[in-house]
């Protein structure tokens, strides 16, 4: 799906998958999209820190309506946890807070710990967190060097793989063996945080580094574009709308349907069931041509509704 031509002032409508580089914050990366792709309206779905690299969704244009229906995906992740050196951000970009002698740790004992952390846990979000509490962003109350009661949220994690990483060294030396990470885990998990507690569920403190988001749902490293790719490729690099919704039942209709999907009309279930939907949503509906239209989630026992109406739509029913 595309907006107007560059020409007429406005890029693509799409979803771009990127490998955010070190350094940089997610709003850099989409600003850096806005200019590329020359469309003024984008988003991202799930912060990646600035220190971390990998997966990072963009979504252009209209499809920054759909964003909603990805920062919910389950993601995976793999860095290095630094055992007896804390820091004030939980990471390496952080103050050293703290250190302990746990050379003595061994692998068994770091696999036991992490499976002590994984599936449903309660985790407290770090002050460095874009979780809000009392109406603030965490991390803006911690540049002002204020640390505020924080409630544990529930978050799963289904996958805490622990390993000995290749690069054991840290600063100061000797604090401890440095061990290579891969969690999968639900929306909402902070990584550094499980980093901490396994330095803390081992007798000391403990800090992440090294980073890196490997997929998010569908979407891996191996779908994304580097900075430079993307600018290389331009509005190439844009997959079309319905590519963001990857996973989520396609409900194809025909055209008297069409017609009342683009009025943003409440539909008998029994319309979208006759063309394959089960379950209770939401539902991606396409035309004919596998062009997204809308998207629809079950309203009542026997009606849906539309959660988005995307403009394609509404130009078919004018």
């Amino acid at each position: 799906m595309r907006g107007t031509d560059r020409a007429g002032g406005r890029g693509p409508d799409g979803l771009v998958v990127v490998d955010k580089p070190a350094g940089w914050t997610s709003h850099d990366v989409v600003a850096r999209c806005r200019r590329i792709f020359a469309q003024p309206r984008a988003g991202h779905a799930g912060t990646l820190d600035p220190d971390a690299t990998g997966v990072l969704l963009v979504g252009l244009g209209q499809v920054t309506r759909l964003l909603q229906f990805l920062s919910g995906l389950p993601k995976r992740y793999r860095g290095e946890v630094v055992l007896g050196v804390s820091t004030s951000t939980l990471d390496s970009g952080g103050e050293v807070t703290g250190t302990w002698d746990m050379r003595q740790v061994t692998l068994a004992d770091a696999r036991k710990a992490a499976a002590a952390l994984t599936g449903e846990i309660w985790q407290v979000p770090p002050m460095v967190s874009a979780v809000k509490v009392g109406g603030q962003r965490l991390h803006r109350l911690a540049r002002a060097g204020l640390e505020v009661p924080r409630p544990a949220r529930q978050v799963r994690v289904g996958r805490f793989e622990v390993d000995l990483a290749a690069d054991q060294q840290v600063e100061p030396a000797g604090a401890g063996p440095v061990l290579a990470v891969e969690v999968e885990c639900s929306s909402g998990t902070y990584v550094r945080s499980l980093a901490a507690d396994l330095g803390r569920l081992l007798g000391g403190g403990a800090h992440l580094r090294r980073l890196r988001r490997l997929s998010v749902g569908p979407f891996s490293v191996a779908d994304a574009a580097t900075q430079e790719e993307l600018a290389a490729a331009g509005p190439a690099r844009a997959l079309p709308a319905v590519a963001a919704l990857a996973g989520m039942p396609v409900v194809q209709l025909g055209p008297p349907a069409v017609a009342g999907v683009a009025h943003g009309r409440v539909l008998p279930v029994a319309v979208l069931q006759d063309a394959g939907a089960t379950g209770a949503g939401p539902w991606a509906v396409v035309d004919g041509e596998g062009q997204l239209l809308a998207v629809y989630q079950a309203h009542g026992p026997d009606r849906a509704k539309p959660v988005v109406v995307l403009e394609a739509a509404a130009g078919l029913g004018s």
